[in-house]
């Protein structure tokens, strides 16, 4: 560890005009010994997994299961009250949601409430937020949606998705008695809807498996890949495609729904080819409810410090209207299309279609990472607020048992919801018990009242569905705070949401990431690279780009390179240095080769000329500068191409009697230099632990004599 201990001879240093003596003591740094034992390692790993004792098993099953650590200690009094009222008021405004995100999904309205309904008691037994509802999402339902419809054209069905379509019954409800031919009738119908929900089931099902996956094999670092303007910017360009895709339904038009890549403008262009069918009964509707519900969500906003609960206008507006609907019978009059039979009770369970599995396989991968990612944020975010913990591996868990289990009958697939969570916060809720008495508030709904829905204008939920987009929408309301803050995050937030809307969601998410990486890795090909000036009576260096009233010491250049030096930057490193110096050391020896060659022919022709001097006088020009002390603090880690690069800066330098020190660098730096041989000349390359200790040594005695030895 010779080249590590960083070993400075006590010298005398004078400081400006006072002359202050400073000294350089010896500092012995001995490094931490590393086991590097892969097989002590594995068996101790092994030992540990493998090793079962009771306390063990319990820990394991407590772990597994949050809810046998916190039902135990339910405080009745304290908390039951809370998550009564706002298990129910999330309930009621869930029930039109789930009814009205079915048909962006492509599915029956009673599926939505299956999917909120399973949702809420699974992760009340496998999450750990106490906060954070579960159910039906946007963004998610849109991207089963699509991938249901191309499925449905894969096999043979017309691109209108099966919730669209007026069903009067659904087979697993049909009365036996019905006739041969209504039977067959009523098969058809069915078929298309069960294969339907049979995609949505399977895809969940796999997103499911890859989120389990994720949490068995600890790969929760695929999320921090989404940064929050990445997230951002996704759920904004898929809220314009959710925003499209419900467009026809306000204007009551019957067009195929557009799926694949440019979507977004497939659609509008097959809505204006059709404006002219426009449902009048459809739009006065829709206009309508716009008219009531838009004003109406502003007030529970502006109002939510004041107002205990949220005024539930979405279930008011759906009463409403579903009873205007019936009574004037806009269906049958003016051809309204409406929601249709949504029966009672809960289907048999059924498996997933394996043979399903190849199509949707590569579909369900963006759907996981989605899921997962807003749900750890938003359940970290709420439990950093009321300071309590969550677990992200169990939560990988959590959502992805929600898939799994619900998926089996006859759901689609669920994340957690940032509206529906705030409003169950804010309402009081204190644990998960919350989502049981939602999930009892929607079993009421299956059980008794949903038939009362069938003569529920589509228009309507479509209106529910863009308005609860208003948020994601908004967001550009946020730009020039953005801006300000960071042109880079705001610039990924554009490209994301733009590709995501114009391209198509999964895409849009890939193009996203793939850009944020690329500023990322534009920012370290192109760092922040200044010379540094001294602060007076002090040991610090800072920018002297940035700083006023900094001094320079005679003879010594101090640079920073604020990036790690690898292969992508290594000529940036070597430019900017170059540049900052003044000093190219390739050029300076060119040009000594260059005039030496010259003096060498002048003096051939004539051994006293006036040229040859003057080219004696170029070679002997002093350089301005005598050492550069490079501060390595910014330097997280190098590769070879970064230890190759400082090896020939060194060298080349050190040929036009300039030195080089470096100073501040961490440990992994250290460990690399010392692998990379950078210190096997000795001291002609001293490594400092402060740039204040580099420049100090080169001002002093040994800094000058090292000079004058190397002239």
């Amino acid at each position: 560890t010779a080249e590590l201990n960083n070993v400075h001879s006590v010298t005398e240093v004078p400081e400006g005009d006072d002359a202050k003596r400073s000294f350089h003591h010896r500092m012995f740094l001995e490094p931490q010994e590393k086991k590097r034992s892969m097989k002590a390692l594995v068996v101790k790993q092994a030992k540990k997994t493998c090793s079962c004792t009771p306390a063990k098993v319990k820990d394991y099953v407590f772990s597994f299961f949050p809810v046998l650590q916190w039902l135990p200690k339910y405080k009745l009094r304290e908390y039951l009250l809370g998550d009564v009222m706002s298990g129910v008021i999330v309930g009621v405004l869930l029930v039109p949601q789930s009814i009205a995100y079915s048909l962006l999904a492509g599915q029956e309205p009673i599926y939505g409430l299956y999917t909120s309904f399973f949702a809420g008691i699974i992760y009340f037994i496998f999450g750990t937020s106490r906060h954070i509802s579960v159910g039906i999402f946007g963004v998610i339902c849109l991207m089963v949606g699509q991938v249901v419809d191309r499925e449905m054209q894969r096999a043979g069905y017309d691109l209108e998705p099966a919730a669209l379509s007026v069903l009067t019954d659904t087979a697993v409800h049909v009365n036996t008695t019905l006739s041969p031919v209504n039977q067959t009738s009523q098969k058809l119908l069915c078929d298309k809807s069960c294969y339907a929900i049979t995609v949505g089931a399977t895809m969940t099902f796999i997103a499911g498996v890859y989120q389990v996956a994720m949490g068995f094999f600890q790969v929760g670092f695929v999320s921090v890949y989404l940064s929050d303007s990445l997230l951002s910017g996704f759920v904004t360009g898929a809220s314009f495609t959710i925003l499209t895709s419900q467009a026809k339904y306000l204007l009551g038009l019957d067009i195929p729904r557009s799926s694949g890549i440019g979507s977004l403008v497939a659609t509008w262009i097959n809505i204006f080819r059709n404006i002219h069918k426009t449902n009048i009964c459809d739009l006065i509707t829709s206009f309508l409810c716009f008219l009531v519900l838009i004003p109406t969500k502003e007030l529970n906003e502006h109002f939510k410090s004041r107002l205990k609960a949220p005024i539930p206008v979405e279930l008011v507006v759906i009463v409403a209207a579903t009873l205007a609907s019936h009574f004037g019978k806009l269906r049958e009059t003016y051809g309204s299309s409406v929601a249709g039979h949504i029966p009672t009770g809960f289907l048999p369970p059924c498996p997933p279609d394996w043979n399903l599995i190849p199509n949707v396989a590569l579909d369900a991968i963006p759907m996981a990472i989605i899921g997962f990612a807003i749900t750890v944020s938003l359940s970290e975010m709420f439990a950093k607020k009321h300071g309590y913990s969550v677990k992200a591996n169990q939560e990988m868990y959590a959502i992805g048992f929600c898939n799994i289990i619900p998926s089996f009958f006859h759901c689609f697939t669920t994340s957690a919801a940032l509206a529906k969570t705030l409003v169950k916060e804010s309402t009081g809720c204190r644990t998960q018990m919350s989502s049981m008495v939602t999930s009892l508030v929607i079993l009421l709904v299956l059980l008794v009242i949903a038939p009362l829905f069938y003569s529920l204008q589509k228009c309507v939920l479509a209106v529910i569905t863009i308005v609860n987009l208003r948020g994601a929408l908004w967001k550009f309301r946020d730009l020039p705070k953005m801006w300000y803050l960071s042109r880079v995050d705001t610039v990924i937030w554009l490209v994301t949401m733009a590709a995501s809307a114009l391209v198509s969601t999964e895409i849009g998410l890939l193009v996203g990431v793939c850009f944020s990486m690329l500023c990322v890795i534009f920012r370290t090909q192109r760092p922040e690279a200044p010379l540094l000036g001294w602060v007076a009576e002090s040991e610090t260096y800072e920018s002297l780009s940035a700083y006023k009233n900094l001094e320079t010491k005679p003879g010594i250049m101090v640079f920073r390179f604020e990036a790690p030096l690898y292969y992508i930057n290594k000529e940036c490193f070597k430019s900017t240095l170059y540049k900052q110096t003044g000093v190219n050391p390739v050029w300076v020896k060119a040009a000594k080769k260059k005039a030496a060659k010259r003096m060498l022919r002048e003096k051939e022709v004539d051994s006293g000329g006036n040229e040859t001097s003057t080219s004696m006088d170029f070679v002997s020009e002093p350089m301005g500068f005598h050492t550069i002390v490079i501060d390595c603090c910014a330097v997280q880690f190098l590769d070879t191409a970064g230890i190759r690069t400082l090896k020939e800066v060194c060298k080349d330098y050190k040929e036009i009697d300039v030195h080089v020190l470096l100073a501040q660098c961490n440990p992994s730096v250290r460990s690399s230099l010392i692998r990379g041989e950078f210190f096997k000349e000795g001291e002609d390359h001293l490594l400092f632990h402060s740039v204040h200790q580099a420049v100090d040594f080169a001002l002093g005695p040994q800094g000058h004599s090292r000079t004058s030895a190397s002239k």
